[in-house]
Parts: structure tokens; C-alpha cells; sequence
């Protein structure tokens, strides 16, 4: 990334920045595999504007979310270079509007997520929205596929939220629910992390548990829609969602728990992993398939009507 915000290789930006999916992509064939690689660059340069590893990017967002509200797209540089994919595959700009505001929420001094209604609004818009802007990628036609890839986004980003404690409080920010964790601020937390013997070291940790057991609870609604996705995509995100659950379930495991060094899979990982997705492509054989469970997008329904209708 340049001043200019000219965005490097969308390939390179996934194999530094994405390593679950980076792998995953191999599996989609060369164009879908580069236009997701692109779709998720787009993403990820929006994300580094707001963690400040962009200069001004809190200004660039801000010129970005003006211009994304008055309905346009052009208008700013680094929106002027995907107006080729915005149009290709018809890319909801409000759902790529509320992407912007979900980064935008990141940007006030503290970040305190309040409850689980709070958490799931905001992993939709940090996160929900890229699994719809995939669908579209991934040329999936079928409307039955969008809550399903919602979810799959939201699972996602609850498994970040776990695997990432430490590193958000240093940063002022607390994703965690403040009715699950008693309101311990930032700063709480990272005294709890040097002490992790602490009762509020022992209050975090039931609520990583619950976050994560949670996250499962939206992996699986998102598995179930799979089957919407042509066969190379319902592989790739397959295997996707397989190893990026894989850091919730070594988080789980590990005697370190939150606080402790960051969870990674392994090459041998992501093999077991890929092998365990082919087997969920046994889903694709007709069979009867549940109806969206609705409670899970409870107080998002104000953005129901993004990207046309999916809740």
C-alpha cells in the first residue's frame, strides 16, 4: 500500500494477511479464487485504515462512508479501483456501507461492546457483510444461501473476538459483552492477563468459553448453507471455515488459554482440516435442509433489506 492507496497484488495482500483463507482458495479455480482474493484485499485495506497501519485512514474512511452514504462509488482513489468487481457482480453498496460503519465503530476512543445483541450487530457489519459481498463473488444465486453466509461471517468474527482479547484491550478495545465480564474495562483486562490466576482472569475465561461455544452455534448455521454454493466455492469455504473454527477449538485446549501467545494452525492443521471438508460435501446430494434459524439474527433486522432480502 502506497500514500497513493494503490493496493498491492490482491494474491500477496491474502497470503500475508490471510493465511486460513489464502489456503482455502486454492481449491476455487484461478478466476473465482482471484476475484475472492480481490474481494478480500478490498476488505482488508478498509481494516487497515481502521486499525491506523494506513496514514489518514481514519480520514479515508471517513470520505469513504460520505460517499458510499450518497449513494455513489467513485469518488474516492481506493473506491475507484474496485468499480470494475462492483459492477461485475453487482455488489450491494450498502451492504459494503455497512462494513464501513462497523470499521467506523472502531474508531471511538474506547470500544466497549455493552451485550450479545451489541456483539452480534457488530460482528455482522465487521463481518456478516463480507460473507454476503462473497456470495456474490462466489456466484451464488440462490437468496437461501444468504443468512447462512451471514452467519458463517459472524462465526468468523467471534473466533477473532476469542483469539484476540489481549491484543483488543491493548488497543482500548473490549469485544467481550460487558454482561458477561462484570464491565471490566480494557485496562482490567490486561492486568487479569498478568495474572491469570485471578478471579477475573477466571470471569474472562468462561466468557471466551461462551463466546466460543456461541461461534459454534453460527459455524453451523453457516455449514448448512454450503450446499447453496457451486461445488468448488462449497469446498474452498468448507475448508475455510474448518481451520478458522480450528483456532477456537486449540484455544479451547490450550493451557494459556486467552492470555497466552497467539493461536495459529499448522500446516498439518490445515490438511486435517481440509480432509475433515470433503466430507461435507455430502451435503450437496438432496436431501431435506433446515429453515434459517431465525433467533440468531435477532436485532439485526434493521439490516435485513441489505443486499436484498436474507433474513
Amino acid at each position: 500500500m502506497t500514500n497513493s492507496l494503490e493496493v498491492k497484488d490482491p494474491e500477496i495482500v491474502l497470503a500475508t494477511s490471510g493465511e486460513s483463507f489464502h489456503w482455502a482458495k486454492r481449491f476455487l479455480g484461478k478466476k473465482m479464487g482471484y476475484d475472492a482474493a480481490r474481494l478480500y484485499s478490498f476488505c482488508r485495506v478498509l481494516d487497515d485504515m481502521a486499525d491506523g497501519d494506513i496514514p489518514n485512514g481514519h480520514e479515508h474512511l471517513t470520505d469513504i462512508q460520505s460517499t458510499l452514504n450518497n449513494g455513489e462509488w467513485e469518488g474516492h482513489p481506493f473506491l475507484n479501483q474496485f468499480s470494475s468487481m462492483v459492477e461485475e457482480y453487482k455488489l450491494p453498496t450498502e451492504v459494503i456501507g455497512a462494513l464501513v460503519e462497523g470499521l467506523m465503530d472502531d474508531q471511538e476512543p474506547e470500544v466497549l461492546i455493552k451485550d450479545e445483541e451489541d456483539l452480534i450487530q457488530y460482528a455482522y457489519k465487521v463481518a456478516g457483510t463480507v460473507g454476503l459481498l462473497m456470495c456474490c463473488v462466489l456466484n451464488t444465486s440462490n437468496p437461501k444461501a444468504k443468512p447462512h453466509a451471514v452467519d458463517l461471517g459472524i462465526g468468523m468474527q467471534l473466533t477473532n473476538i476469542a483469539r484476540d482479547v489481549v491484543v483488543d484491550a491493548k488497543m482500548g478495545r473490549r469485544y467481550l459483552p460487558g454482561s458477561w465480564v462484570n464491565n471490566m474495562t480494557p485496562e482490567e483486562i490486561l492486568v487479569a492477563a498478568e495474572n491469570p490466576n485471578s478471579e477475573n482472569a477466571a470471569i474472562i475465561t468462561s466468557a471466551v468459553r461462551r463466546l466460543l461455544s456461541l461461534a459454534a452455534e453460527y459455524y453451523a448455521s453457516g455449514r448448512v448453507g454450503l450446499s447453496y454454493l457451486p461445488a468448488r466455492a462449497h469446498f474452498s469455504i468448507g475448508v475455510a471455515a474448518k481451520v478458522y473454527r480450528q483456532i477456537g477449538i486449540q484455544l479451547l485446549r490450550s493451557k494459556h488459554s486467552w492470555w497466552g501467545p497467539k493461536q495459529v494452525t499448522s500446516k498439518g492443521s490445515k490438511v486435517f482440516c481440509t480432509i475433515r471438508a470433503s466430507f461435507g460435501m455430502f451435503r450437496r446430494f438432496p436431501h431435506p435442509r433446515a429453515n434459517h434459524n431465525t433467533k440468531l439474527h435477532s436485532g439485526l433486522e434493521s439490516y435485513m433489506n441489505q443486499g436484498g432480502t436474507w433474513g
